[in-house]
């Protein structure tokens, strides 16, 4: 039984790694008795794959991982999405658990662009307004990055599809949602908010960085790759 999984990653648990976050739903399968499908060879891993990882330190309302049972494990998808949640550390909340499309790609490969939330420290709403007016309206933008200790200059204006300044309730912070393309020259979120205030350290200019969407594309629209659950999430939430 091949399955994917979406569940949110919000609170303290933020701080914890890519690898932790696989460590973490290793655990908490063995925790829960569900009989994994293993790799061959001579160490044999669960056959469990992530998707697009999530920057240490940030929050996510939407992410996903797909896993293979043992052929003989059977069982209800709504029972298994509860038993996988009561296995997690506090932070993560299991969503929704489906039968994994035959033949669709990887959730690597699969997802085109994400949504973000970013919840700005220092600059008021007005001056980020005009950083973002000033992003959009260049044609270019060029980011210096680092490979292998080379250094390199991108240009990933073409990797923001949307970008505006809006509020969310109980905060009085200016906020930023941002889409992000995931082909081609991707961009951090760390980076955007470089480019938006070059003058600011990105790392204090973020208060928090929140994933709210994961999309892929099928027949030229767009979707999430697995819909949200249609109850109230535990953040409020402006972008879409």
């Amino acid at each position: 039984m091949k399955l994917r999984v979406r569940y949110s990653k919000l609170g303290k648990i933020r701080f914890t790694s890519h690898g932790d976050t696989a460590r973490h739903w290793e655990r908490a399968v063995r925790k829960v008795g569900v009989s994994m499908a293993y790799s061959a060879g001579f160490t044999p891993r669960p056959k469990m794959s992530f998707g697009l990882g999530l920057p240490t330190g940030g929050e996510s309302l939407a992410e996903y991982l797909d896993m293979e049972l043992a052929e003989a494990q059977h069982a209800d998808l709504d029972e298994l999405c509860t038993r996988f949640a009561s296995g997690m550390p506090a932070g993560y909340e299991v969503t929704n658990v489906v039968l994994r499309e035959p033949g669709c790609p990887s959730l690597q490969e699969d997802v085109v662009a994400c949504s973000w939330d970013f919840a700005l420290v220092g600059p008021d709403r007005d001056e980020a307004a005009a950083a973002v007016a000033s992003v959009l309206s260049q044609s270019s933008l060029l980011v210096e990055r680092e490979r292998k200790g080379q250094r390199s200059v991108d240009d990933v204006r073409a990797a923001i599809e949307a970008l505006s300044v809006t509020s969310v309730a109980d905060d009085p912070r200016p906020h930023l949602c941002a889409v992000l393309a995931m082909n081609g020259r991707g961009l951090r979120p760390t980076e955007l908010v470089g480019a938006l205030f070059p003058a600011l350290d990105p790392i204090d200019v973020t208060g928090r960085v929140l994933r709210t969407h994961q999309w892929i594309e099928r027949d030229a629209v767009r979707r999430e790759i697995i819909p949200a659950r249609a109850v109230a999430t535990r953040t409020p939430v402006g972008c879409a």
